[in-house]
């Protein structure tokens, strides 16, 4: 019998090729991501095999119980990319664009049990160091400086502007840094995110500013500040340099991207959905509701990498192989049937029970902060720019390139300058 080009020869695993398989990429960028996740479960069921690049598949988990299963079951599903076969295997190059997100760190993302354990509890601690009162003055500061850099052209991007600016901000106010160190670490994490060409060498850049950071700290026996910086620093649980620096690459890149995202999406939910964009004129739901609409139908990572099978297993229908790697699809999970019989997200307003910060183990630690910047960001805007409204019809919208997240490329709004002028004159 002749083969078809695209089928695997006798004894080879038929997921090994790539050919006709979505690309990862095209549905994170596509108009509407959920109309693709729609599709692929559709045809393969809550897991789907997709492309992260030509030639590299992946498991894409869509389905509740099963993303559930891989964030529980790290006797199954790891963390540590080591185990990745495709890896051992050559078939992802040592200058694969995917390697800075998905390539094994010495980080507590990286670590399963009681390594995991040690690495999480600064992290925590780092978290629960935070003064919230303080961090809600601050980003305050921060969205009425940059609302007053454009508020006289009575136009702005919201996202250039406004959404990915104001994380870092922060973030570098949290750990001791400079407003231009902070700025240097947005353009470095851009080209992180995106998995591209230049990804790898947004990584290192990333890694230097932090290390240099670190050891000018560390030199200095004078220095006893009080910021995230001196917690990791000074933790216990943190064996050397490596791991210090690691725990503030996991916090610092994490935290950014994510909060940046969740600016963008709930900004953009109350602009143009019509039940969210009314609060602007008084409607019944709110802030807090878009936050919450947000992480249902756009988490701030629409696909979280990643998992590593140790050993050959079911899961989702699927013959999932050793090495395999897994993609948490959260960007997908709303259109799982089994969050529509009841509780699913359009039947109950601020309903939490969506998976945007994970679960098991390794659930997103700083929800808290995240929601209090998140929320400080998309109030004050409103609050300064009462008349704000879209410039460019909904539709119109693009997506920066990534496989991970989806942040819109601008987010262009008019308003009028003299609603912004009285209240950002007393700055």
């Amino acid at each position: 019998m002749k083969l078809k080009p695209d089928t695997p020869p006798p004894g080879c695993p038929a997921h090994s090729s790539t050919a006709g398989l979505t690309p990862l990429i095209s549905a994170t960028g596509s108009p509407d991501h959920r109309v693709v996740y729609r599709q692929l479960r559709a045809e393969q069921g809550p897991v789907a095999r997709v492309e992260l690049e030509p030639g590299v598949g992946a498991w894409l988990v869509m389905g509740y119980r099963e993303l559930l299963t891989i964030t529980r079951d790290e006797r199954t599903f790891v963390h540590d990319a080591r185990n990745w076969k495709d890896l051992q295997d050559g078939v992802v190059a040592p200058d694969s664009g995917l390697l800075p997100m998905m390539a094994w760190r010495a980080n507590v993302i990286g670590a399963d049990g009681e390594t995991h354990r040690r690495l999480r509890r600064p992290l925590d601690e780092g978290v629960a160091h935070i003064d919230q009162r303080r961090t809600r003055r601050e980003v305050e500061a921060i969205c009425a400086d940059l609302v007053a850099s454009f508020a006289g052209r009575g136009s702005a991007d919201l996202i250039g502007e406004y959404a990915a600016v104001i994380p870092l901000l922060a973030l570098a106010s949290l750990f001791g840094m400079e407003r231009e160190e902070g700025l240097e670490l947005r353009q470095a994490l851009i080209a992180l995110f995106g998995s591209q060409d230049n990804s790898q060498s947004g990584n290192r850049q990333f890694e230097e500013i932090l290390l240099d950071l670190l050891r000018a700290r560390a030199a200095d026996p004078d220095d006893t500040r009080d910021d995230l910086t001196g917690v990791f620093l000074r933790h216990p649980a943190l064996e050397n340099e490596a791991e210090r620096l690691q725990s503030m690459v996991v916090m610092i890149a994490a935290a950014n991207e994510t909060v940046t995202a969740w600016i963008s999406h709930t900004l953009r939910f109350l602009l143009t959905d019509p039940r969210f964009s009314a609060q602007l004129r008084g409607g019944s739901l709110g802030v807090d509701d878009a936050l919450d609409e947000a992480l249902w139908r756009d988490p701030p990572m629409n696909v979280m990498p990643a998992r590593y099978a140790l050993h050959d297993t079911e899961l989702g229908g699927q013959q999932i192989r050793k090495g395999d790697v897994l993609l948490l699809g959260l960007g997908a999970v709303v259109d799982d049937p089994l969050m529509q019989t009841g509780f699913g997200p359009m039947a109950e307003p601020g309903n939490r029970a969506h998976l945007a910060f994970a679960a098991g183990p390794h659930s997103c630690p700083a929800r808290v902060p995240a929601r209090l910047i998140t929320r400080t960001a998309v109030s004050t805007v409103l609050n300064l720019l009462p008349d704000i409204h879209l410039s460019v019809p909904a539709a119109e919208i693009t997506w920066l390139p990534s496989p991970w997240t989806r942040v819109p490329t601008a987010l262009p709004v008019e308003f009028s300058t003299v609603a912004a002028a009285p209240e950002l004159q007393h700055r």
